[in-house]
């Protein structure tokens, strides 16, 4: 179950009606608006109680937690940094990747694991650009989680050194609960999609370790506030890098390498080095 969106096994409901005075919610007036995220749960679902759905969550992500802990483990004993892409459906997710395959492949092993809920489409195009790729098919599923990809890693290939790419189901909301065991977690937004979404799906960009606009290769044919955009996704995240790329032209590739070798670089380091 993910109980940001409620999808999956809920272990029973319990009994709720629709009276007044049953959340913490305020019924809005006229052109005002509902917060359903009000709550000490942050999120209403049907049927359950904040206080119940607290409680699944804490017992998902834990369990989650523990998977992810095992994968981490697994892959800085294997030396591959492990990244989580996600983003919206349509970012560019899968070709930023397979540019990436084509720039980096020779200096270094890339393997990538593949979200979708249906079809093997993606991973058929990893592996056409010369990289390994596990398809994981999550069904009705809005996001990868930490088990999922332990299976996936038994039939990847790890050598040391080498880059794990994981791109997530398309979805800027549940994913950003859920830890796989990845070093980084890389959120891409597309000018496609209005400067606003850091506002509009805060979570996810504050679990962010890296930002990247994608596409900005359509800048001038677009109402697209390339700087607000910039400004606001720092102002959710203060912590996190800001970049901006095109994949089709190559505009800002260079930097966003740089961050990622400078990463590499330090999984490297041995203790205690001042790298």
């Amino acid at each position: 179950m993910c109980t940001v969106c409620g999808c999956g096994e809920t272990g029973g409901h319990e009994p709720h009606g629709h009276g007044h005075g049953h959340g913490p919610h305020e019924h809005a007036p006229a052109g005002g608006a509902i917060d359903f995220g009000a709550g000490l749960a942050g999120v209403h679902i049907a049927g359950l109680t904040q206080a119940r759905t607290i409680a699944i969550e804490q017992d998902i992500l834990s369990k989650n937690d523990a998977y992810a802990r095992a994968n981490r483990a697994r892959l800085a004993d294997a030396g591959v940094l492990a990244f989580n892409l996600l983003s919206s459906p349509g970012s560019g997710k899968t070709s930023l990747l397979v540019r990436m395959i084509a720039d980096l492949g020779e200096r270094r092993p890339i393997a990538v694991i593949e979200g979708d809920q249906q079809t093997s489409r993606d991973a058929e195009r990893i592996r056409a650009a010369g990289a390994p790729a596990v398809q994981i098919n999550t069904g009705k599923g809005c996001h990868l989680d930490a088990h999922m990809v332990g299976h996936a890693l038994d039939a990847l290939p790890l050598p040391r050194g080498g880059l794990l790419l994981i791109e997530n189901v398309g979805n800027l909301v549940c994913p950003a609960a859920f830890d796989l065991g990845e070093a980084k977690k890389v959120v891409m937004l597309s000018v496609t999609e209005g400067e606003d979404k850091p506002l509009k799906y805060p979570d996810m960009f504050a679990a962010a370790d890296l930002v990247v606009i994608t596409k900005i290769d359509l800048l001038p044919h677009l109402d697209f506030d390339l700087p607000a955009c910039l400004e606001t996704a720092r102002r959710v995240n203060p912590r996190a890098a800001v970049l901006a790329v095109s994949v089709r032209t190559g505009e800002g590739l260079p930097a966003f390498y740089a961050w990622i070798e400078a990463r590499a670089s330090l999984m490297a380091a041995p203790a205690g080095d001042p790298a």
